[in-house]
């Protein structure tokens, strides 16, 4: 395995593509390896393309599973459905379908605010919680507060109800600015189109644009504000191990963000990836896979 952190970034997606149909819809997922189980869950504008090169460093002695949320990816893409907790409910139900029980999360942006609230209501406890640039940790009490500050009138921008969703419609921006915000290496056209591929079509945008909108921002949207809270709860208390990675400068983590973790939750442990932004995975892979190797492996030990 040392022989990875030598190679080049890879570009190609060499994985089974399996279905898995919930609510009428069809959810793409792969599930490469035997062992305990891994759920890797994306956020926005990505799908599971972003853990290629991730799940090389796990699948030896684990099952690594990573699944498209409604509407993005490889999965279906109906014209709705894609709230934070229409999401959650998708995600539940394809746990509950794979038959899920003592697996390891890993999530990040939306995926892994998705991922905890799933974790929460899990009839089995999960095994273990492992952060990337997570989203929605807490909800932000004003606009004045909101991270990145840099992005500020984007995000005002697509929560306009008049000019929103048709500047998200015709402009892609997450996944267009995408080279711009991976900041320690270059970014080749080849993964570009691998992340441009979901979104072809303008109308199946839609995804991409609801997310900004359910960022719980000044009390709004209430149910995402009420849904935090009450995860947070449970988060609080909970001594699942946690594994935090982070970059410099970072975007939704940034120093105030690390410093709420640690004072907000048991058993953590922090990973500086050094220099990144926000698509860690592809920012700084080998690093990731390394520490999630070793992680995994140290709180899988008595799970067999």
């Amino acid at each position: 395995m040392s022989d990875l952190e030598h190679t080049n970034i890879g570009i190609e997606f060499p994985f089974e593509a399996r279905y898995q149909e919930v609510n009428g819809h069809r959810l793409h997922y792969i599930d490469e390896g035997v062992g305990p189980t891994i759920l890797m869950l994306h956020g926005n504008p990505t799908w599971s393309y972003m853990y290629r090169n991730i799940i090389p460093y796990l699948k030896d002695f684990s099952r690594c599973i990573a699944v498209d949320l409604l509407g993005m990816g490889r999965s279906d893409k109906p014209d709705s459905l894609y709230t934070f907790l229409e999401h959650v409910t998708y995600i539940r139900q394809f746990v509950d379908a794979l038959g899920l029980k003592d697996f390891i999360l890993v999530g990040h942006d939306w995926g892994m605010a998705i991922g905890l609230h799933v974790a929460m209501s899990h009839p089995h406890p999960i095994k273990g919680i492992a952060m990337l640039e997570p989203q929605a940790l807490y909800p932000c009490p004003s606009w004045s507060e909101f991270t990145p500050s840099e992005s500020k009138d984007l995000f005002q921008t697509l929560r306009n109800p008049d000019m929103g969703w048709t500047f998200m419609r015709e402009n892609n921006v997450f996944v267009e600015g995408m080279p711009h915000i991976i900041i320690n290496r270059s970014f080749t056209q080849a993964e570009h189109d691998h992340y441009r591929e979901p979104f072809q079509d303008p109308d199946q945008r839609k995804p991409s644009w609801v997310f900004p909108n359910q960022l719980p921002i000044d009390g709004t949207p209430s149910e995402v504000v009420q849904a935090v809270e009450q995860r947070n709860q449970w988060l609080y208390q909970t001594t699942i191990p946690k594994l935090l990675f982070h970059a410099s400068p970072g975007c939704t983590i940034r120093e105030p963000q690390i410093q709420w973790c640690l004072s907000h939750m048991k058993n953590l442990t922090l990973c500086d990836i050094g220099r990144g932004f926000h698509h860690l995975t592809e920012e700084n892979p080998h690093k990731i896979g390394q520490k999630l190797r070793q992680w995994v492996k140290e709180i899988t030990a008595n799970i067999e």
